[in-house]
């Protein structure tokens, strides 16, 4: 198959960007033939998948996970590479408007209730509440113009252009990490250093350790301004006995994917090479791997908020990295009985209650009539895996993805997280199934990558390679359809044992579009 989709040119071209032959084949081959769907069971429910941990535990959860950070075990993984073009999109429609003298036609738009219209005068109005608003003063009086003088003549393609084109701010083209999103006092921070700020709280060792990596951009400009105020932030905190230990990493080369034409063959550049694009978030999965951690807080780079609102949200992680813990000990206790000594049949029902009540394992039916030896590998293949802990908030229309009861290709169930694109809404009960829906995930996980043995897991073994994501693109005016990987934390945590636990809606304050950070949770207290 290989040779007849690849010349000897792009054989060359494939091995050099790291990627197996068979890998490539298998990407073109998945793009042919398309993905599957979830198969959605049922939506997780409290009490059905999803679990509310009793507030009289909180105490001794935190205090569990707080030893374990002191002693080192925390790290912080903030994926922090793309760009913030989305979160401008309603500003760069109107800019291209209104720069070509259509200002009344906008105007008239927004009147008619077009949301990206309404956005841009919203943004106007508003426009001395971002935090950002006096570096954009300053950018365009760089210029030699009045901000104030501008928007009293309602000049905003030029406001615009100075916040977010090369010349300005650069804003639609820098990673959202270096994004000013909150105004204080004392200096104004961008997302990047509000997770310094929480790396402290939650990722710090005895010593004063804070371990944070951050996913960044291979643009060489991104790139040097994220390490430069990385590191005069890391300078200024790092006064109070406070030591940054930061890794910087780039998605690989190996994990971009080929895309195919509308004929079904490999997209290709107009010089007749193959086309590779970024494989989607769940390419990070090996960079988590390579952080070789023990407990990993896996976050969005837009997921942060002012100070006065933090300690709540902390407070959960260390419920949530406390909770992790407690079962990742039982589980170890469990595999090492199985290493060390001979398990009695009242120890087996014990490991078969806890799989079942706190993992949700599909144990089959006749399990009770398995020999002991099979019940014993049966249970060891399952326990011995790495683990993940996510915080589910109240479902409030946001889009993304949610927890399920999933059925795999073999008939077992097991807890998934599943974004929306995943499930086949032509069908009348899947479409349900997704509506029925009352938990949303904000990417909030806990991560427990070592084994009972303090060894890495190989995580590239508990991903589903079924689970891709296949987008209709456009590239130089041309139709592609683009594969993705297993989503980060979708199909390449599929295999992980996993628990779901709802956290309160403060946990939660993504900035998405440029507007969001007008809402309260990002405003000064």
């Amino acid at each position: 198959m290989t040779n007849s989709v690849f010349s000897d040119q792009d054989i060359q071209q494939i091995k050099e960007r790291g990627i197996s032959l068979e890998a490539a084949a298998s990407q073109i081959a998945m793009l042919k033939r398309g993905v599957p769907f979830a198969n959605l069971d049922r939506a997780c429910t409290l009490g059905d998948g999803l679990l509310a941990i009793p507030s009289d535990q909180h105490d001794a959860l935190i205090a569990r996970f707080k030893k374990a950070a002191a002693n080192g075990r925390a790290t912080k993984f903030t994926p922090a590479s793309g760009a913030a073009t989305r979160m401008f999109k309603s500003l760069l429609a109107g800019y291209h408007t209104v720069k070509n003298g259509s200002a009344k036609s906008l105007r008239e738009a927004a009147e008619a209730g077009d949301k990206d219209a309404q956005d841009f005068f919203s943004f106007f109005t508003n426009i001395k509440r971002f935090a950002f608003y006096e570096d954009l003063a300053f950018s365009l009086a760089a210029q030699g113009e009045n901000i104030d003088d501008l928007l009293q003549e309602k000049s905003y393609h030029k406001i615009v252009e100075a916040l977010v084109e090369p010349a300005g701010m650069n804003y639609a083209n820098l990673p959202k990490g270096l994004i000013v999103f909150h105004r204080y006092p004392e200096g104004n921070r961008t997302a990047f250093e509000e997770h310094l700020i929480e790396g402290m709280a939650y990722a710090q060792d005895a010593d004063g350790v804070v371990r944070l990596c951050f996913t960044i951009s291979t643009d060489p400009e991104s790139d040097r301004a994220a390490r430069e105020l990385i590191a005069a932030a890391g300078k200024h905190y790092e006064k109070a006995g406070i030591t940054f230990d930061i890794q910087w990493m780039y998605q690989k080369p190996s994990t971009d994917t080929l895309a195919i034409d509308p004929d079904g063959n490999p997209f290709r550049e107009t010089d007749g090479t193959l086309h590779f694009r970024p494989g989607g978030h769940g390419s990070l999965l090996e960079n988590v791997k390579d952080v070789q951690g023990d407990i990993i807080f896996l976050k969005n780079i837009d997921n942060v908020v002012p100070d006065y609102l933090k300690a709540e949200t902390y407070r959960y992680k260390m419920i949530l990295g406390g909770y992790l813990i407690e079962i990742q000990e039982q589980i170890f206790r469990y595999l090492k009985m199985f290493s060390q000594e001979d398990v009695s049949d009242e120890q087996m029902d014990e490991m078969i209650k806890f799989s079942r009540s706190k993992l949700a394992l599909d144990i089959p039916n006749n399990f009770a009539d398995a020999a002991s030896a099979d019940k014993k590998a049966f249970l060891k293949s399952y326990l011995d895996r790495p683990l993940r802990i996510c915080g589910m908030v109240k479902n409030q229309g946001e889009p993304g993805g949610g927890p399920f009861w999933v059925i795999d290709k073999d008939g077992r169930i097991s807890l998934q997280l599943v974004e929306s694109s995943q499930i086949d809404k032509s069908d009348d009960r899947q479409r349900q199934i997704l509506e029925s829906a009352t938990h949303f995930s904000p990417v909030d996980i806990v991560c427990g990558v070592r084994n009972y043995q303090g060894q890495p897991f190989d995580l590239m073994e508990y991903r589903d390679p079924d689970a891709c994501f296949i987008s209709h693109k456009s590239y130089e005016g041309r139709e592609l359809d683009a594969l993705e990987h297993p989503g980060l934390w979708n199909g390449s945590m599929a295999f992980w044992n996993t628990i779901f636990v709802e956290v309160p809606l403060i946990t939660f304050n993504p900035v998405k579009t440029v507007l969001d950070l007008l809402r309260k949770e990002h405003q000064p207290q």
